[in-house]
């Protein structure tokens, strides 16, 4: 015999797509707080690059550690984004490889929450490092003429960019078995991208041939729109030419990794 008690007691209703979905999210911030070492390549690579490129190449290129440093802060800020945007398939390719996917589709809840938590630790990656480098930078001298408002529409657009790479990665991660080939094969890629950029030097100082592509690397837009939010001289123009690329990359790419995810599940 059914107790009454029980018996008025309404089941609760399931959790929708928003709450599955902050619930994955919770599950990257624990990430960072159990394994906070992951950082540590997050980070560390960037710093170097800043310190190195600052001190050693800096008189060479700009005549001064100090106006270099004014040119190449903002890129590299942009290059850590881009690159920190590879662990996104990384840790995709591991949850596969651990068979953590295989338990989510076994689960009753919207099939793609376990997107949102890869998507939030994106965000905490690159603002974690962003934050960062933009204060070595300011100890090393380096200053955002825009004030706060500058470096703030800045990360903003720094995480428009996470988020638009973000998804070539995790497409990687579900055509590739292994983390370790995600991470070889995405930084095979780009790093001739990324260096043939303006990130490091003023495109006038290239041959013309590599001024020309140079000139039309979206992470040179990127770059460029960057630097003139962090000094105030960013134009509309420049803004938008550098939502393009990851805009269109989002836009193709989600319902690619979407479908991806469903064939394989």
């Amino acid at each position: 015999m059914t107790d009454p008690a029980f018996a008025r007691t309404t089941r609760p209703a399931p959790p929708g797509p928003f709450a599955n979905a902050l619930t994955f999210g919770w599950r990257a911030v624990l990430k960072f707080k159990h394994v906070p070492e992951q950082l540590f390549d997050l980070v560390m690579t960037p710093i170097m690059f800043t310190l190195l490129f600052t001190f050693v190449f800096g008189g060479a290129l700009a005549g001064s550690t100090g106006d270099y440093l004014q040119y190449f802060l903002p890129g590299i800020l942009v290059q850590t984004v881009i690159f920190n945007a590879v662990y996104s398939g990384m840790g995709l390719c591991t949850d596969i490889t651990k068979g953590l996917f295989d338990r989510f589709r076994s689960l009753p809840i919207w099939s793609l929450a376990p997107f949102a938590g890869l998507i939030v630790g994106d965000v905490l990656r690159h603002l974690i490092a962003g934050g960062i480098i933009l204060g070595i930078g300011l100890i090393l001298g380096y200053r955002p003429e825009a004030g706060v408002p500058g470096v703030l529409a800045a990360f903003v657009l720094l995480l428009a960019i996470g988020f638009g790479f973000g998804w070539v990665f995790l497409v990687v991660g579900l055509l590739v078995r292994t983390p370790t080939t995600v991470l070889t094969l995405s930084f095979s890629v780009l790093f001739p991208v990324v260096f043939a950029s303006n990130i490091m030097v003023q495109p006038e100082t290239m041959p013309g041939w590599l001024e020309a592509f140079v000139r039309a690397n979206p992470i040179s837009w990127m770059t460029t729109a960057m630097r003139g939010l962090l000094s105030g001289t960013a134009t509309a123009g420049e803004v938008v030419a550098a939502l393009a690329a990851p805009a269109a990359l989002a836009l193709v790419l989600m319902p690619v990794t979407l479908r991806l995810y469903r064939r394989n599940a």
